[in-house]
């Protein structure tokens, strides 16, 4: 789907790295969302669809979109979304010899479709095979692929054909608002009989955990009385949103819910990191997520804000390497040593880990840039 003006890596990564030459233009597209603030004076942007996810808007978006390209002639695009990959194909392929594009995977798309059960059975298949193919014709003319997993490396097939030079993992790793400053020092977790304040955040989904969250933080009441959840993201799912509201009254007050039906500033999903004791990353063990290294454990790492993770291998070995975090069973916690190992663990007693912000994945996305010069 196509991503926000404000969306955190094609803006507030990619964009703003690449405005860092200020020999260059960039333009940023996609779907309405707040202006940013401060944009550097050769970073723009453009709206392409305003309207809902599914409706006859997202047909204008397209019109739009070829409209822009006609208007800005770029010298090469970084497409973040699969529904446009089709008209820059067709943009490309007019003039091959002076238009470029790059394809930045956020996601393995096919497989979340296959396996996410939000479309029927005969559209499921349809879908997934009509994008993979799309993907396949797109990463032959591309000039590089840009992965957001390492994992995507050996699952997606049309990889196996290109270069190894062609081809770079660019992590969602944390870049800091222009002016946003971190405190020097890491917020200690309060005693179990004062106030502990609990964050989910991000896409607000079952198979990302939120209803496990709510139940983790009723029984955690039992023994730090005072902890309170907040959920703040957008759900996109109307029935699950619905549930969520029934639960989160069922809650007597334990929980408190940010955005849901609306979309949130990134901004503001920070301000509640910082002021937050504990983050939560309630995930279900699915394939379409679990090789996959959340947004948000970049984010708390860079914050300095403790964790609670599932037992996923990959997740747990950056848990241990930073003692950022511990391992909990969402579903039947065990209270007592969780409590126990909250209030006597150091975490990051290094402090908060370089390995956790974005300058290195920038600096591999100028090595790539500069390979198509």
């Amino acid at each position: 789907m196509l991503k926000p003006l404000d969306d955190t890596r094609m803006y507030g990564k990619f964009g703003r790295t690449l405005a860092q030459r200020p020999s260059w233009q960039i333009h940023v597209a996609g779907r309405a969302a707040p202006a940013p603030t401060e944009a550097p004076a050769n970073l723009h942007t453009h709206e392409l669809l305003a309207g809902s996810r599914l409706s006859l808007a997202r047909l204008r978006a397209q019109l739009r979109y070829w409209q822009l390209l006609q208007e800005l002639k770029p010298n090469l695009i970084i497409v973040h979304a699969p529904e446009l990959l089709p008209l820059t194909l067709l943009w490309q392929c007019l003039h091959p010899q002076k238009r470029q594009f790059m394809y930045d995977v956020r996601e393995n798309y096919a497989l979340n479709i296959t396996t996410q059960q939000v479309y029927g059975g005969l559209t499921r298949r349809w879908l997934a095979a009509g994008l993979r193919w799309v993907e396949t014709v797109a990463a032959r003319r591309a000039a590089g692929i840009i992965l957001a997993e390492r994992s995507y490396a050996v699952e997606l097939p049309f990889l196996a054909e290109l270069p190894i030079s062609r081809v770079v993992v660019l992590e969602n790793k944390y870049q800091p608002a222009p002016g946003e400053t971190l405190p020097s020092t890491l917020r200690p977790l309060p005693r179990p009989t004062e106030p502990l304040r609990l964050l989910y955040s991000g896409t607000i989904s079952e198979l990302n955990g939120v209803f496990d969250a709510i139940e983790f933080t009723k029984k955690l009441r039992q023994r730090w009385p005072l902890a309170h959840l907040t959920i703040i993201g957008f759900c996109q799912r109307p029935e699950q949103l619905a549930r969520l509201h029934e639960a989160i009254a069922a809650a007597n007050g334990a929980v408190s819910l940010i955005g849901g039906n609306t979309l949130v500033p990134h901004g503001r999903i920070v301000a509640e990191m910082e002021r937050s004791h504990l983050g939560l990353l309630p995930y279900q063990p699915h394939e379409s997520t679990w090789r996959c290294i959340p947004t948000k454990l970049y984010e708390y790492m860079a914050h300095g804000l403790p964790m609670l993770i599932p037992a996923n291998a990959l997740w747990q070995q950056l848990m241990k390497q930073h003692g950022a975090g511990l391992v909990v069973n969402f579903k039947a916690p065990d209270l007592e040593p969780i409590t126990q190992h909250l209030t006597g663990t150091n975490f990051y007693p290094r402090g908060r880990p370089a390995e956790a912000f974005w300058q290195s994945e920038a600096t591999k996305l100028w090595a790539l840039l500069d390979t198509i010069q």
